[in-house]
């Protein structure tokens, strides 16, 4: 039980240090609205010719958000490892550590922690659906919850695993960029991945994201085409997470 209270600590701590920055929270919430009202309304009459067959109805704000709410998550939950960083300057990483706790149960609570936040974040998102032209149903919002805590926990396990290995906060926004922006364009969020070139078609298939924006629009737009069936988009995201996690634990356990 004392492995688990350790995880469950830390869970509790960067929880608490997230909902006292209400800055934070409010803000993280801006760029998913430029791209929902500005980007979505200035580049709807072009894209929504560019939706699938049976689809020609679709508001193009509408066919984004699923895209943008997997935006939010994966956003929220990457940036929440920056914590690491940010203990490891200060020299609170050391302590927990050396801590008489295993250090699976430190990158088990700080990845647990970070999709609580990042699925915190989504929920939050979910009130602006019907702005974007999305109907929910307490059907949808049921299987939506389980969905985005399940992508966060994947995108949480990503940000930890890269945040174990670096050391400046510098270092870790720099890299992450580079990461998450690829990933957020070849998720197929902003475009429909059907008629994309042979080898974007091949990024799209090895990235985590893709699954989990696929998840998400299958349960939110039930008259659009998904690109995979649900059961299969829900199995490659908890594959996806177990391996970002045991990754994330090991490189924690060389650590210590």
């Amino acid at each position: 039980m004392k492995r688990f209270r350790a995880t469950y600590i830390i869970w509790l701590r960067d929880l608490k240090r997230h909902f006292r920055d209400r800055a934070r929270i409010f803000g993280s919430l801006a760029t998913p609205i430029i791209f929902i009202f500005i980007l979505g309304q200035g580049l709807g009459s072009s894209m929504s010719a560019a939706l699938p067959a049976g689809s020609t109805t679709l508001d193009y704000k509408t066919f984004m958000f699923p895209g943008i709410l997997g935006m939010t998550v994966l956003f929220a939950g990457v940036f929440s490892a920056v914590s690491i960083v940010w203990d490891r300057e200060f020299g609170f990483l050391k302590e927990m550590l050396v801590a008489p706790v295993p250090s699976w149960s430190i990158a088990l609570g700080k990845v647990v922690s970070g999709a609580t936040i990042a699925s915190f974040q989504g929920c939050l998102m979910l009130i602006l659906a019907p702005l974007a032209g999305v109907k929910l149903t307490p059907q949808m919002v049921v299987l939506l919850i389980p969905t985005l805590f399940l992508v966060a926990f994947s995108m949480t396990g990503m940000g930890v695993l890269v945040a174990s290995r670096l050391k400046s906060m510098q270092g870790f926004q720099m890299i992450m960029n580079f990461i998450m922006m690829p990933m957020f364009f070849l998720s197929g969020a902003m475009f429909p991945l059907a008629n994309a070139p042979a080898w974007m078609d091949t990024l799209a298939k090895i990235n985590p994201l893709t699954y989990g924006v696929d998840a998400l629009r299958s349960i939110m737009l039930t008259d659009f085409p998904s690109r995979y069936p649900f059961a299969f988009d829900i199995t490659m995201i908890v594959l996806i997470s177990s391996v970002m996690l045991g990754m994330a634990i090991a490189t924690f356990s060389r650590q210590s």
